[in-house]
C-alpha cells in the first residue's frame, strides 16, 4: 500500500493515529511493559560492566579480560541450560537470575578498586555471577516469549536494544556530570534486578504461562500413560509397587527421549537461525571492541578534543543504530538473515581497512557505518527470533527460542580473543606508519 503524501488528508494524525491502532491490535500494555523491562534489566548490567571496565580492572590489563568474564559464563549457560531448564518454573528462575545480579554487583561494587589495593579477580567473580544470570535469564524470557506471542517479543528486543543506551548514558551521567563515585553507582545499580521481580509477578498476566503449562503437562501425562500401556496389558491384578516401577522408568525413558530429541533439534537450527547470528555477532563486536579504539584521525578535522572521546561516541551511535533496529518488529521485517550478516562482514573490512590505509576523508563517514553496523547487528538479533516464532511447530519453539540464543554469546566470546590480538596489531601498523595516535588515549 502506498503512503500517503505529506499534507494529503490521508496523512492527517487521526488517520496516521489509526493506522497505529490497527497495527497494534490485540497488544496488551501489562505484556509490552513487562518484557521490554525484561530485555532492559537483563542486559543493563552486562553494560553498565564494560562501560565500568577501566574502572574495575585499571589501566594495565587488558578491558578484554572484563568482556571475557561477562560473556563466557553466559555462554556457557546457553550451551547447557535449554536441555534442563525447562525443569525449573519460571518464578523460580527469576528469584534465582535477581538473586545473582544483585549478588554479583554487590561483590564487584563493595571489592575495594585497584587504587586501593582491591584484587581483580574478586570483581571478576562478580562479573561472573552476573554474567550467569545475564546468560540464564535470555534464554528464558525468549523462550516465554512462547506463551505470550509477538508482541511480546518485539517489546523484549527494544528492552535490549534500550539497555545499551540507557546503561552507557547512566554510567557516563552519574559518574561525571553527577559526580558519583564508581563504587555509589555500582552500588546502586545491584538493586535493579528488583524491577526484574516486579515487572514477573506484578506486571506480567500470569494467566497464559500457567494456561500453557497445564496443557504441556496433559499432553505430556497422555504420552506417559500410553507409553506405560503395553507394560500392564496382560497383567491380570498388577501391584502398585509393579506400577510405580514402570512410571518410574517411563519417565526415565521419556526424558532420555526428550534430550535426544532437543539435540536433533538444535543441529536443525543451525544453518536457519543459528548461523547467521553468530557471523553478525563475531563482525560485530570485533568491530566494537578491536577496531573501533583504533578508528582515530587528527583531532583538528574531528569534533572532539581529546582522543579517549572517540571511543565512547562510537559506542553511542552504535547503541542507537541497535535500540532503533531492535524495536522494528512491529513495522518491518527481514526474513533473508543471510544477507545483514554479510554486510555486517563487509563494515568489518571496510573498517579494518579505514585503520590500517585511512581510506575515508572524514570521520563522519565512520559515523554512518558505525550507525549502520548498529542497525544491521539489531535486525539480525531480532528478526532471528522472530523467524523462529513464525516457523518453528510450536511444540519445540520454546526450547528453539532458548537454545538460539548461545549463537550472541558465542560470537561475543569469538571476538573478544580475536579483538584483543588485532586492536594491538592495527596500532602497531598505525604506529609504524607514522599514525601514533592509538598510543595517546
Amino acid at each position: 500500500m502506498a503512503l500517503p503524501l505529506p499534507g494529503s488528508p490521508a496523512a492527517s494524525w487521526p488517520t496516521f493515529r489509526e493506522r497505529m491502532r490497527q497495527l497494534f491490535a490485540g497488544a496488551s500494555p501489562r505484556v509490552c511493559i513487562a518484557f521490554w523491562l525484561f530485555g532492559l534489566i537483563n542486559n543493563v548490567l552486562y553494560v553498565i560492566i564494560l562501560s565500568a571496565a577501566l574502572d574495575l580492572v585499571g589501566p594495565d590489563i587488558p578491558k578484554g579480560v572484563v568482556l571475557l568474564a561477562d560473556v563466557i559464563p553466559s555462554f556457557i549457560t546457553k550451551l547447557v541450560a535449554p536441555y534442563f531448564i525447562h525443569l525449573i518454573p519460571y518464578e523460580v528462575r527469576v528469584l534465582i537470575f535477581a538473586a545473582l545480579s544483585a549478588g554479583g554487583m554487590l561483590i564487584i561494587s563493595m571489592t575495594p578498586s585497584y587504587v586501593d589495593g582491591g584484587t581483580t579477580s574478586a570483581k571478576l567473580v562478580g562479573v561472573l555471577l552476573a554474567s550467569l544470570s545475564s546468560g540464564g535469564g535470555e534464554l528464558s524470557f525468549l523462550g516465554l516469549v512462547h506463551y505470550y506471542g509477538p508482541f511480546s517479543l518485539a517489546a523484549w528486543g527494544s528492552g535490549t536494544g534500550g539497555a545499551g543506551l540507557i546503561g552507557a548514558g547512566a554510567y557516563a551521567l552519574l559518574t561525571t556530570s553527577f559526580g558519583l563515585s564508581v563504587k555509589a553507582t555500582l552500588l546502586a545499580s545491584a538493586f535493579l534486578p528488583v524491577i526484574m521481580l516486579v515487572s514477573f509477578f506484578t506486571i506480567l498476566p500470569l494467566g497464559p504461562l500457567r494456561h500453557g503449562r497445564r496443557a504441556l503437562q496433559v499432553k505430556d501425562d497422555d504420552e506417559t500413560s500410553s507409553n506405560a500401556a503395553p507394560e500392564r496389558e496382560g497383567l491380570l491384578a498388577p501391584e502398585d509397587e509393579d506400577l510405580d516401577l514402570a512410571t518410574s522408568r517411563n519417565k526415565q525413558t521419556s526424558a532420555w527421549t526428550q534430550f535426544k530429541q532437543n539435540l536433533l533439534r538444535a543441529q536443525s537450527l543451525f544453518f536457519p537461525f543459528m548461523l547467521p547470528l553468530l557471523l553478525v555477532y563475531i563482525a560485530e563486536y570485533t568491530i566494537n571492541q578491536g577496531v573501533s579504539p583504533t578508528l582515530l584521525f587528527p583531532l583538528d578535522e574531528t569534533p572532539f578534543k581529546h582522543y579517549r572521546a572517540f571511543y565512547p561516541t562510537y559506542n553511542a551511535i552504535y547503541q542507537v543504530g541497535v535500540f532503533i533496529s531492535r524495536s522494528s518488529t512491529p513495522f518491518f521485517r527481514i526474513h533473508n538473515l543471510y544477507l545483514p550478516s554479510m554486510l555486517q562482514v563487509v563494515n568489518l573490512v571496510l573498517l579494518t581497512m579505514q585503520s590500517l590505509f585511512n581510506i575515508f576523508p572524514t570521520i563522519y563517514i565512520v559515523f554512518a557505518i558505525i550507525f549502520w553496523e548498529g542497525l544491521l547487528g539489531g535486525l539480525v538479533y531480532v528478526n532471528t527470533f522472530a523467524e523462529i516464532n513464525d516457523k518453528v511447530e510450536k511444540k519445540d519453539r520454546e526450547f528453539s527460542l532458548s537454545a538460539t540464543t548461545v549463537s550472541d554469546s558465542g560470537g561475543i566470546c569469538i571476538a573478544g580473543f580475536i579483538s584483543m590480538g588485532i586492536e594491538v596489531w592495527l596500532c602497531n601498523w598505525q604506529v609504524t606508519g607514522g599514525r601514533d595516535w592509538c598510543r595517546r588515549l
